[in-house]
């Protein structure tokens, strides 16, 4: 029988503005966000955290305080949850993320684990915001798996072409993490496409026997690499910061119902939903 697949949830993401989108922002919105997906399957939070004041719900805050607000919410929403921490920031400096593993402490959290041009056109041929450059160099790498092995968090390392893969295997190699879990990032317009025909190849690259999850972001034709991952033994991971399309091209009321669709396609491909403590035995948290 097949290992029982996680689901976690991006409950909110870190681009996505509230004034326009109706995504959690708060630590009461972000509670109650979390208890409809814990509801519908998900034992995993993939929690961002967003400025608290007027009009800036937009803009990530790295406030430790505001961090272990809002861990202590999902937790008394959810009993037993498992939280994922954000710790992506560009540039070298990474003390608010590191301030918030330290005040929240979560299980797991993401590690971005290289470097991506991250761009985007519009279809007028235009750049859809300035070309930027998400820099992370070994050393930053190093400095928030160090962090995350003080605060008792493991890494699950973000990868968003197929060169980052294959150098978490070589984070393995020279001692800087062992049994890592790994997450293919799918969909970001100028990193690995949301293909269903290339996630097999992917999994030759990754460390032997690692878990595995996929995050795949864009709109309804997202869901048939989320059926590929369930097929293949994967975890899985939706939310609105991933989409806001469910797999008729509608657009999903909240949290719940993405989580919903989600753990659907899970049992149509013969797997069980894993329990959080199933969750911490399959990757290691316990």
């Amino acid at each position: 029988m097949s290992e029982p697949a996680i689901i976690t949830c991006a409950l909110t993401g870190v681009l996505t503005d509230p004034r326009i989108h109706a995504v959690p922002v708060t630590p009461a919105e972000l509670a109650s966000s979390a208890r409809e997906a814990w509801e519908a399957g998900a034992v995993c939070m993939h929690v961002h955290f967003r400025d608290q004041a007027e009009g800036r719900g937009h803009l990530p805050c790295w406030d430790p305080a505001l961090a272990a607000d809002i861990a202590a919410a999902i937790r008394e929403a959810c009993p037993g949850v498992i939280l994922n921490f954000t710790t992506g920031v560009t540039g070298r400096d990474q003390s608010g993320p590191i301030a918030c593993l330290r005040a929240g402490r979560p299980e797991i959290a993401a590690c971005n684990a290289g470097s991506l041009n991250y761009l985007k056109t519009r279809a007028d041929g235009g750049w859809a915001w300035p070309p930027m450059l998400f820099d992370n160099p070994v050393e930053k790498v190093a400095e928030i798996v160090a962090a995350m092995a003080e605060t008792g968090t493991k890494p699950e390392f973000e990868c968003f072409d197929t060169g980052i893969v294959r150098s978490v295997g070589m984070f393995v190699q020279t001692g800087m993490v062992a049994r890592p879990q790994v997450n293919f990032v799918m969909g970001v317009a100028s990193g690995m496409p949301a293909d269903p025909e290339l996630l097999p190849l992917l999994l030759r690259y990754r460390p032997e026997g690692c878990p595995w999850q996929a995050t795949v972001i864009g709109r309804a034709d997202i869901w048939a690499l989320h059926a590929r991952a369930a097929e293949l033994g994967g975890h899985l991971r939706t939310g609105l910061e991933d989409t806001f399309y469910l797999p008729d091209g509608s657009r999903a009321a909240g949290n719940g119902a993405l989580i919903d669709a989600l753990a659907d396609l899970a049992r149509e491909a013969g797997r069980d939903i894993a329990s959080a403590e199933e969750a911490r035995t399959i990757w290691g948290l316990v």
